[in-house]
């Protein structure tokens, strides 16, 4: 039976008398068509989502375990390697904002498509370019192409999926999210140990061009979406404005900036530390640490689960909670203990990830692809700010610093969730 806390969720404040005329303006389907779980148009759209949450995280972090390559060819700092990661999540951001009018237009799956296969092209010709500047400029193209994946994808789920449901199929298509995040670091660190990191980027482009072939193949046309004819700034930014006053929106946002932006940051430079004396680790070594990403997929769906059942506020502090006991167990000199820390970081990130994202959708009001690109815009600035931010934590006091920095983040992340829930009883 849900709690009150979630039942209390259908009556919190909209955003205010003109807006949400402005949003009612737009006719809804009289009624509307879900794809319910058991169902052939639902197993289909699982499995498309799951390959786009696939495609676009393996394409945007297989460059993070070659930073300390990157370091070592290009003679650069820490902190300047993290501009091939950095570029495209601060560009992607951007992106991101755009997509979500863009696709109120143009419609969803035709964005997506494009975009994944843009970002594909993008990855083959990095593993091409002869200079860093060269591929930062390409990187940067990519975060601005894979911007009409992530925000398109939370609304089409929002819209399609039917809702009793809808926080289990969001933790299935941000298990994808973690699967690909997976790949691509497993993939790249292995095939540049073995060979080089051109080849390892070279075969992430391609597998990320067929990935996009099988979503657009795979997945079902948007049955409670019409698109508007035009394009209305103004409609736009009153959407955007409209959701940032509702009460408990702008709290997640802020969770996925700091969530993020914590779980970029450990990652980015954990490798720095285990290529060095006393672990010495080799790339595959390196890249196979990156398997603990299957915690994160796992944790997905069981916290999207969760959290129809018992609560989402009562799940996401639990995910923020263990993504700090994580961070605080990397201080270990054990690496037994530093991989279970990662793990654990994991877990509780995409824990907290996942019970943001459905909150998102269920809070918004109307115009659920605008509320979905202000979430996604604050978790992929986090990841930009954060991410570059740690190299200097990182060159001035080594890993000790890193961990107080990503502590510190966590800490206002339990604020912001605590502050939301609260909010939410109101």
């Amino acid at each position: 039976m849900p709690r009150a806390a979630d039942k209390q969720l259908d009556v919190l404040d909209t955003p205010s008398r003109p807006n949400l005329q402005l949003v009612q303006a737009q006719p809804e389907p009289r009624e509307k068509q879900f794809l319910f779980r058991g169902t052939a148009p639902y197993r289909r759209a699982s499995i498309a989502l799951f390959l786009s949450g696939f495609a676009t995280f393996s394409l945007l972090y297989c460059v993070q375990p070659l930073m300390p390559i990157f370091a070592a060819d290009f003679h650069i700092s820490p902190a300047a390697s993290s501009l091939s990661l950095s570029l495209s999540t601060g560009f992607l951001a951007f992106a991101i904002f755009c997509a979500a009018a863009v696709s109120e237009s143009f419609g969803r799956r035709s964005l997506m498509f494009a975009s994944l296969l843009g970002a594909a092209l993008c990855t083959i010709a990095c593993s091409l370019v002869p200079s860093w500047h060269a591929l930062l400029v390409i990187r940067a193209l990519e975060g601005l192409l894979l911007g009409g994946v992530p925000a398109v994808a939370m609304a089409y789920l929002s819209e399609e999926i039917d809702p009793r449901g809808l926080g289990a199929s969001m933790g299935l298509y941000i298990a994808g999210n973690a699967f690909g995040g997976m790949a691509g670091r497993v993939v790249t660190g292995t095939l540049a140990e073995f060979f080089s990191w051109r080849v390892a980027l070279g075969t992430l482009g391609l597998l990320g061009l067929a990935a996009a072939i099988g979503f657009f193949l795979l997945l079902p046309a948007s049955r409670n979406f019409t698109p508007r004819r035009g394009f209305n700034a103004r409609f736009h930014a009153i959407a955007w404005i409209g959701h940032l006053r509702n009460p408990a929106l702008p709290f997640l946002f802020a969770i996925g900036f700091l969530a993020m932006g914590t779980f970029v940051t450990v990652y980015n430079y954990i490798g720095f530390r285990l290529v060095q004396p006393p672990y010495s680790l080799n790339q595959t070594e390196l890249g196979l640490i990156f398997t603990v990403y299957l915690f994160g997929i796992a944790a997905s769906w069981i916290a999207g689960t969760l959290g129809d059942r018992i609560g989402h506020f009562v799940v996401l502090p639990a995910g923020i909670a263990m993504a700090a006991a994580g961070v605080a167990a990397t201080l270990s000199s054990s690496l037994p203990l530093i991989i279970l820390g990662i793990v654990l970081l994991t877990s509780g990130f995409f824990v907290a990830h996942s019970v943001a994202s459905a909150l998102v959708g269920r809070l918004a009001r109307g115009t659920k692809g605008h509320a979905s690109s202000l979430y996604l815009l604050s978790y992929y600035v986090g990841s930009s700010v954060a991410g570059s931010a740690g190299g200097y934590f990182w060159s001035a006091d080594g890993w000790s610093a890193v961990v107080l920095f990503t502590l510190a983040l966590l800490a206002v992340g339990m604020i912001a969730a605590l502050v939301a829930a609260r909010l939410s009883r109101r």
